[in-house]
């Protein structure tokens, strides 16, 4: 079992930055795949980013290529996620959640997954 807990949200303005950490527990990280998923009010819950378990493959969504960066710090066994010119569609609960090394934009094989942390992005 491994436990995620995402921190690091917050309240910012369009064109704001934040980063959010997701720290594991339970088992070491560094054979595991980590993603980022988020979720606004009445939407589907979608991909963000996405990282292997090495850290050498990164996939991002189109709508935040350019302006998120996914990292890792597996000696540290915890997920980042760096959000700049952060925009009022950004507003949303960022999940993070790992599964088996590789690096996958489909949330169905995702394992383990926290209670996430709200970003809210006014304009």
């Amino acid at each position: 079992q491994v436990q995620l807990v995402e921190s690091g949200g917050g309240l910012v303005q369009a064109g704001d930055s934040l980063r959010l950490s997701c720290a594991a527990s339970g088992r070491t990280i560094s054979d595991y795949g980590m993603g980022w998923f988020r979720q606004a009010p009445g939407k589907e819950r979608e991909f963000v980013a996405a990282i292997n378990w090495i850290g050498t493959i990164r996939k991002y969504a189109d709508s935040v290529k350019g302006r998120f960066t996914i990292s890792r710090d597996n000696a540290k066994n915890t997920l980042y996620l760096q959000m700049t010119s952060l925009e009022p569609g950004d507003t949303a609960v960022y999940l993070c959640a790992c599964r088996s090394r590789i690096a996958e934009t489909s949330e169905d094989s995702y394992l383990y997954w926290g209670q996430g942390t709200q970003v809210t992005v006014s304009s």
